[in-house]
């Protein structure tokens, strides 16, 4: 059975209105598919770290995030050739950074 399913486009611009109001900075990187692009999100903590997650779901449909290293945090460069690589796999997906010094930014659905 298919879910609703939010259109990408007006779940990142959620984000950003989001961020906004949170006094976090956000900017689309790389527009992807309107309706279902992959969503990749960058959060840089303007010390020279950043981490990125991806969106994905559970064996039951419901949207998660899983964060890409694990266990350690990405330099500046090393982020931006990650996400190279990801848009010639997917050139439908949707980048978003985030500056977050402070780790104020929460995702509302669950890890995986």
């Amino acid at each position: 059975m298919e879910r609703d399913r939010l259109k990408s486009s007006i779940w990142i611009q959620s984000q950003i209105r989001i961020c906004s109001i949170n006094n976090l900075s956000a900017y689309v990187i790389k527009k992807g598919d309107q309706d279902a692009g992959v969503i990749f999100i960058q959060i840089n903590k303007l010390n020279g770290k950043n981490d990125i997650y991806y969106q994905t779901r559970t064996i039951t449909g419901q949207i998660s995030w899983s964060k890409v290293k694990n266990d350690k945090s990405f330099t500046q460069k090393e982020a931006c050739d990650y996400l190279e690589k990801q848009k010639q796999y997917d050139p439908d997906l949707w980048i978003l950074e985030i500056e977050d010094p402070e780790g104020k930014y929460e995702f509302v659905e669950p890890f995986s």
